[in-house]
C-alpha cells in the first residue's frame, strides 16, 4: 500500500479456552525482548509494575479486516514505548496487553471481558470493526475502561453517545460515516455520476453507511437505483451470486460498495463472472483501502486488474506530526504509514497523556481528562514526550496528533479529511485527491 503522505458487526462470548488460543499479551517496559508465548508479537517486558497504567489494545490480527488491521498493534506499542523511554505514566512504565479481535464480535466481546474484568486495564485502543465494537463498549464502560477506537466509523455510536448509553467512555479518532459517506457521495457527484446502486455488508458498519449515503447523494440531485430494494449482504453466505447481481444490475454508472475485505473480494468476484462490473465504477471505502483486496478480487481473462479504475474514499492523515511520527515509524518498521495506523498512534497516546493529566492510572481517571488533553484551551503540542513533560509541569495542552487535530467532541467524535484513491493497472493502490463532507 501507498503511504499516507503520497500527495500529501452484540453477541454473546466465546469460551475463555477459545479466547485464549487466539490472544496474546504484551507487557512494554522499558526495555523489549522477544516474546515467548509462540506468537508473533514483536516484544515483551515483565519489568512494568502492577501499579502503572495498564493499556490494552484490541485489534483485527486475523479475520475479514486483518489486511487493513495488521499494523495497527504495532503503532500502538510503537507509542508505549514512545512514552516508557521519557518515564512513563505517573512515575512508572506502561504495560501494554495486545487481544485479537479476529474482526469477531463474539471474540472481541471476550477478548474486551478479559482486558477489563482479568487484565484490569485502564484504557484500551479497538476496536476496529464497528461491530466488534459494539460488542466491546458496553463491557469497556460497564468496568469504566476507557475505550478509544482508531477505525469504527459507524454513526450508530453517535446516536448512543448522545443517549447517554457510554457515560463517556467512548471515543475515536477516526471520523464517523456520516461524513466519510458525505465524502463519497461528493466523489460520486465529482464524477458525474447519476445513477448509483449500493451493495453493503450487513451490520453496523454497512448499514450506517449506506443510510448516510444515500441521503447524501439524493440531497446533491442523485438517484440510488436500488434503493427500495437495498443489497445488504450476510458475511457468512456461502455465496454472494444473487447479491452482485443484484447491486450491479440496471447499468448503474457506478456501484458504492461497502464491503470487508475477504467476504467483498467474493461478492465483486462473483460481478466480475457473471459479466455485470464491465463499464461500472465501483466506490470502495476505508474497509477495503489495502493492495492484498485487489489482488483477492483478482485479475480478467486478460491479465488485467477487476479492480483497476476504481475508487475509495478513506480517512485521510492530516495532522501537525504526521512528518515526524511517518519518519519515526519508516524508521522503527521499514515500513510506509498505511491506514489507520496514525490514528492508532493518537488513539493511545491521547490515553497516555489523560491518566498524567489526572495523576492517576484508572479508566474513570483518562475518562476524567481524555477530553481536556485534545481539544483547546492548551499549548498546542504534537511531540508525545513534550506533551507529557508539559503535563507533568502543570501545563494545560491541547495534542495535535499526527491523524489530525484529534478535537474529541461531547459525542467522542472527531471530524475529519478523506483521501480519495484509486486503483492503478499494477494493482497499486495511489492516494490521488482529497473531498471533504459537503464539498
Amino acid at each position: 500500500m501507498n503511504s499516507l503522505l503520497t500527495k500529501h458487526g452484540l453477541k454473546s462470548p466465546l469460551a475463555w479456552g477459545l479466547t485464549l488460543a487466539f490472544s496474546s499479551s504484551i507487557l512494554v517496559g522499558c526495555n523489549n525482548q522477544t516474546s515467548t508465548n509462540g506468537t508473533s508479537n514483536p516484544s515483551s517486558s515483565p519489568t512494568a509494575s502492577g501499579d502503572g497504567l495498564k493499556l490494552g489494545a484490541l485489534l483485527p490480527v486475523t479475520g475479514d479486516l486483518s489486511s487493513i488491521g495488521a499494523n495497527m498493534p504495532e503503532a500502538v506499542k510503537l507509542a508505549v514505548d514512545e512514552i516508557n523511554a521519557c518515564d512513563g505514566v505517573n512515575g512508572q512504565p506502561v504495560t501494554l496487553i495486545t487481544e485479537d479481535s479476529q474482526t469477531d464480535p463474539s471474540a472481541g466481546g471476550a477478548a474486551m471481558t478479559k482486558l477489563a474484568e482479568v487484565d484490569r486495564v485502564a484504557g484500551v485502543v479497538g476496536a476496529f470493526a464497528s461491530s466488534v465494537s459494539g460488542a466491546a463498549v458496553g463491557i469497556a464502560a460497564q468496568n469504566k475502561v476507557m475505550l478509544i477506537s482508531p477505525g469504527s466509523t459507524s454513526p450508530v455510536f453517535t446516536d448512543q453517545a448522545k443517549n447517554g448509553e457510554f457515560n463517556g467512555y467512548w471515543a475515536r479518532t477516526a471520523p464517523p460515516d456520516t461524513y466519510q459517506a458525505q465524502a463519497l457521495a461528493a466523489l460520486a457527484q465529482k464524477q458525474g455520476f447519476k445513477n448509483v446502486s449500493t451493495v453493503v455488508i450487513n451490520n453496523d458498519y454497512g448499514v450506517g453507511f449506506e443510510q448516510q449515503f444515500v441521503n447524501a447523494f439524493e440531497n446533491s440531485g442523485g438517484k440510488i437505483l436500488n434503493k427500495s430494494q437495498s443489497v445488504r449482504y450476510d458475511p457468512k453466505a456461502p455465496t454472494l451470486d444473487s447479491e452482485a447481481s443484484a447491486a450491479f444490475a440496471n447499468q448503474p454508472d457506478a456501484v458504492a460498495a461497502v464491503l470487508y475485505a475477504e467476504t467483498g473480494s467474493i461478492l465483486l468476484q462473483a460481478a466480475y463472472k457473471q459479466g455485470l462490473s464491465e463499464g461500472v465504477t465501483v466506490l470502495l471505502t476505508d474497509g477495503v483501502y489495502s493492495e492484498d483486496f485487489v489482488k483477492q478480487v483478482g485479475k480478467t481473462q486478460e491479465g488485467k486488474f477487476i479492480l483497476e479504475g476504481a475508487l475509495g474514499t478513506v480517512p485521510g492523515a492530516d495532522g501537525e506530526a504526521l512528518q515526524a511520527f511517518s519518519t519515526k515509524w519508516n524508521e522503527k518498521t521499514g515500513k510506509d504509514v498505511t491506514a489507520f495506523v496514525p490514528h492508532s498512534w493518537d488513539a493511545t497516546v491521547l490515553l497516555m497523556l489523560a491518566a498524567e493529566a489526572a495523576k492517576a492510572n484508572t479508566g474513570e481517571a483518562i475518562q476524567s481528562k481524555i477530553r481536556e488533553v485534545a481539544n483547546a484551551p492548551g499549548t498546542e503540542v504534537n511531540d508525545p514526550c513534550e506533551a507529557i513533560a508539559l503535563i507533568r509541569n502543570g501545563e494545560d495542552i491541547n495534542y495535535q496528533g499526527a491523524s489530525g487535530n484529534v478535537d474529541i467532541d461531547d459525542n467522542g467524535d472527531v471530524v475529519g479529511s478523506y483521501d480519495v484513491w484509486t486503483v492503478k493497472g499494477d494493482g497499486k493502490t495511489e492516494v490521488i485527491d482529497k473531498v471533504s463532507p459537503g464539498q
